[in-house]
């Protein structure tokens, strides 16, 4: 009941703060927040202290991830075409960076190496969302305080990914002004993506919802299995793994995945989970690694912003719509899809349209990048835990 409450009171914010809705801040992170500086407040002044009970929120974060998994589907992957296999490479290699980068950082503060990574594709290509979702893994693996940190980067990420979207784009257009965009014509890659939007019919959400259920009652055996062979994964890891090949299945054999109802279920459970991680978030655990995130932080940004000028302007052909596609980066790279869109949506108003950018980073933003970052971030916990 407090999540449910603590999730209103951001959404009240979020409706009449703009700079929350500016920068795409999410509602359970806003709430959340407000409720951890009543707890910072409780712990300073010994008045009062909270407790939580975590099953539930680990129930909404299995949930979450199956849906994640359910995503992920091949057959999408081949119908966008080359360009999404290229950015979906692109985005990922990035995501390696960060984490390379975050746990070069914290390891010269002498800090647990977990920090980096929470502060790294945790926190920047994954967002809010999944910063809470690993926040609580990385502390059990042994880094204190990595829930803030990662809130925190999120947050920087959201802000900073918006800034230096403009200036990368900037140049960019200026170094290569002959990339202007061309009439846009039909080809393959500027096929819309259309999915299944109509209302929600009892029988179909029904099934669906079962689906989910029965898939992360599969994968929670299978990861049991796991374990008892010597295989120790994180709790989400199997019902992921099965919601995949569960797609992957019913697309090869014809049978329609309700994307709505799924996506409804993710948003529900990410937004429950958000708000009770955040809820114990605990602020002065944060205080030691100030200097330390500050400093990791600002070499993620000029990490991101380099990066996106070299890298995914010269992979994704070096043309007007990989001007589009690098800026939006900056924003993907840095906080999430909406942020990537409005910094395009900002470009392309004074520059022209970009139908290939606005296909195909939504699509590895949707589909593909959250399976392939919480794969990442979980070979990087296996190997500094």
């Amino acid at each position: 009941m407090t999540a449910v409450l603590v999730l209103l009171v951001g959404r009240y914010f979020e409706k009449r703060v703009s700079l929350f809705s500016k920068y795409f801040i999410p509602a359970p992170v806003i709430g959340g927040v407000i409720f951890s500086f009543i707890t910072l407040f409780g712990h300073m002044t010994d008045l009062f202290v909270f407790t939580f009970d975590d099953s539930i929120r680990q129930l909404f974060m299995v949930a979450f991830f199956t849906t994640i998994g359910f995503s992920a589907s091949l057959k999408m992957l081949k119908r966008g075409g080359i360009q999404v296999v290229f950015f979906l490479l692109v985005a990922l290699v990035l995501a390696v960076l960060q984490n390379l980068l975050g746990v070069g950082l914290a390891s010269a503060f002498g800090l647990n190496p977990l920090i980096g990574v929470a502060a790294g594709s945790v926190a920047l290509t994954g967002g809010h969302g999944t910063a809470g979702a690993f926040g609580p893994l990385l502390e059990s693996a042994g880094a204190e305080g990595a829930t803030a940190v990662a809130i925190t980067a999120a947050t920087f990420g959201l802000i900073s990914g918006c800034v230096i979207g403009g200036p990368v784009s900037k140049l960019l257009l200026l170094k290569h002004a002959e990339s202007r965009y061309d009439d846009q014509h039909e080809t393959e890659e500027n096929i819309e993506l259309k999915e299944d939007r109509n209302h929600i019919y009892e029988r179909s959400a029904f099934d669906t919802i079962l689906k989910v259920i029965i898939v992360m009652g599969v994968g929670s055996i299978l990861a049991d299995v796991l374990n008892v062979l010597g295989l120790v994964l994180p709790v989400y890891i199997g019902p992921m793994i099965v919601a995949a090949i569960t797609r992957n299945v019913m697309d090869k054999m014809g049978k329609k995945v309700n994307t709505y109802v799924i996506d409804s279920i993710g948003n529900i459970s990410l937004s429950l989970f958000l708000s009770m991680a955040l809820m114990g978030l605990r602020l002065w655990d944060i205080s030691v690694l100030a200097l330390p995130l500050v400093v990791i932080l600002l070499a993620q940004t000029l990490l991101m912003a380099l990066y996106s000028y070299f890298v995914t302007y010269n992979c994704m052909g070096r043309d007007y719509d990989a001007v589009v596609l690098a800026t939006g980066h900056c924003g993907f790279g840095m906080g999430g899809t909406p942020n990537a869109m409005a910094n395009m949506e900002a470009f392309t108003e004074s520059n022209g349209p970009s139908q290939k950018a606005f296909f195909v980073l939504p699509l590895v933003g949707a589909l593909f990048i959250d399976f392939a970052n919480a794969s990442l971030i979980t070979l990087f916990i296996y190997f500094f835990k």
